[in-house]
């Protein structure tokens, strides 16, 4: 099944593997588990540190188990992990087998004084970019306490099981069989969400943090470049983020990167926190702000006040809060977020295989998701606001020779329809006729353009009327001292390489700023 060249990768990978490990197959007579047996007769052919059974029990069929010889560590899924869930599986590998996590040791501390038992369950689809961070992350704690189990389950493997539990997106996880949690997230976020306490104490330790000469508020390309320019400098600097790799955790494939032929978002985020951890930067992750307080109201530091009771000052700002996805804002999408109405195709697409569902948007990313869909789905609507499409031509085009799309322009989506469970449908009015119509489907994906995330900014700084933070050429906001970069600024052109720019630029002038003043 492995190509030679990753053979030869996933060999050399095992070869840190300390300690032996079991892998116990559960299968049957279907050619997904003659898949199964086939991918980890190869694993187990690459080091004589892993031996492979063939008598699992386990009732999802196929699956498999990697166990620890003698105890004390074990990791399920239930599926064939490859595309975005190859990483996983060997990270599963080297763990179960002894090579230790890359985690703080105040993390790994947490996750081994949890008590009680913890059954979780991912359910993951293969084209997904955001499920790896959470299969890994539940993994990660299943090896380290024996009372966290895991399994990873491929939702488009298992539909039965996902149409019976109403799983609609991924990544969702369920914890001691009731729901838990959905979309991406890390050990800290987890850990969060079982331990109560733990934003508080990491509140504490915020306001115990002496001021920052640099605070970069945001953890994208930009919050990253001005974090490590601010660094080189010598200063004292610190980066809060709400989630460290900001919008580039949603992208898929990135291939305009310059110097970087191809990439994906995922894999561009650890690397932009590796970068940044190379230097004495102080990044405090999961702190989402909700307020700025000037200098000249704060004491002479400005101060940033957050969710979770915590708050920092500092002597100059960079703000690289970035942008995120915009909603429809019509009756019924909140009501059936993750329950038909989804944002990301690449994730949630495999779970409507067969299914109806429409695109709202016209634009570049709205008809390459209708174009993905179209492989998978029975049948896509795109639907556009405007009387023609704003795509490229060569999309548009491509769009047009597909037989399972219909495009419906001069199209105001007013509602989605749903029966309590799951969306049913979409409600739009025709702009020209003035005719209210309605589609029957079972998914809706939302592709219509960002919103800055500049909402804790209002009556601060001056933003423009699209709500973008107003910089000049050297990055400065209205507010002395106070610097922005990225996509939650004026800066035209929304694009990683110019993020990572406009963050260095605001990040010198910041340090200028200091030797002036």
């Amino acid at each position: 099944m492995l190509e030679a060249t990753m053979k030869a990768q996933l060999q050399a990978y095992l070869e840190k593997v300390q300690q032996p490990i079991e892998l116990l197959a559960s299968v049957d007579d279907s050619a997904k588990s003659r898949e199964l047996e086939s991918l980890l007769e190869e694993i187990a052919g690459l080091s004589d540190k892993i031996q492979l059974r063939r008598d699992g029990e386990d009732a999802r069929k196929p699956s498999f188990a990697i166990s620890r010889v003698g105890g004390g560590a074990e990791v399920r899924f239930a599926g064939i992990p490859l595309g975005h869930e190859f990483t996983s599986l060997v990270l599963a590998l080297l763990q179960v087998g002894g090579h230790p996590a890359r985690i703080s040791d105040e993390t790994a501390a947490q996750i081994r004084a949890l008590d009680g038992e913890y059954r979780f369950e991912t359910y993951y689809s293969l084209s997904c970019q955001n499920c790896p961070d959470v299969v890994q992350a539940l993994n990660v704690m299943a090896v380290l306490n024996p009372r966290v189990h895991h399994v990873a389950i491929d939702g488009a493997l298992f539909q039965d099981e996902v149409d019976s539990r109403q799983v609609m997106s991924v990544p969702s996880v369920y914890l001691n069989g009731e729901p838990f949690a959905q979309g991406r997230m890390g050990v800290e976020e987890i850990l969060a969400k079982m331990d109560t306490g733990a934003l508080a104490r990491e509140a504490a330790r915020m306001n115990e943090r002496e001021p920052f000469d640099v605070l970069v508020v945001g953890g994208g390309p930009a919050g990253a470049a001005a974090a490590i320019y601010a660094a080189r400098k010598g200063i004292r600097t610190g980066v809060a983020a709400e989630r460290f790799g900001g919008q580039v955790l949603d992208t898929l494939g990135i291939e305009n990167l310059i110097s970087v032929a191809e990439t994906e978002g995922p894999k561009l985020a650890r690397a932009l926190e590796e970068n940044v951890r190379h230097y004495d930067v102080d990044i405090m992750n999961l702190q989402r702000a909700e307020a700025l307080l000037p200098a000249a109201e704060a004491g002479g530091l400005h101060e940033v006040r957050f969710q979770g009771g915590g708050s920092l000052k500092a002597k100059t700002l960079v703000i690289a809060t970035g942008a995120r996805w915009r909603e429809l804002n019509v009756p019924g999408e909140q009501e059936y977020r993750n329950r038909g109405v989804a944002y990301c195709p690449h994730c949630d697409g495999p779970l409507f295989k067969g299914k109806r569902v429409a695109v709202i948007g016209g634009g570049n990313s709205g008809i390459e998701a209708a174009i993905d869909l179209a492989g998978l789905v029975s049948h896509v609507t795109v639907l556009e606001f405007a009387d023609t499409l704003r795509a490229d031509a060569v999309l548009q085009s491509k769009l047009a020779s597909l037989p399972n799309v219909q495009v419906i322009t001069s199209a105001q989506t007013t509602e989605v329809l749903g029966d309590g469970q799951r969306v049913t449908g979409i409600a739009y009015t025709d702009r020209v006729s003035g005719e209210a119509r309605e589609v029957a489907l079972e998914g809706i994906f939302v592709q219509i353009g960002l919103l800055p995330n500049s909402d804790w900014l209002k009556d601060v700084v001056e933003l423009s009327r699209h709500g973008e933070v107003l910089i000049d050429a050297r990055g400065q906001t209205s507010v002395p001292g106070v610097f922005a970069a990225g996509d939650v600024t004026t800066v035209p052109y929304k694009q990683i390489v110019i993020a990572m720019g406009e963050g260095a630029r605001a990040s010198l002038s910041a340090f200028d700023y200091l030797i002036r003043h």
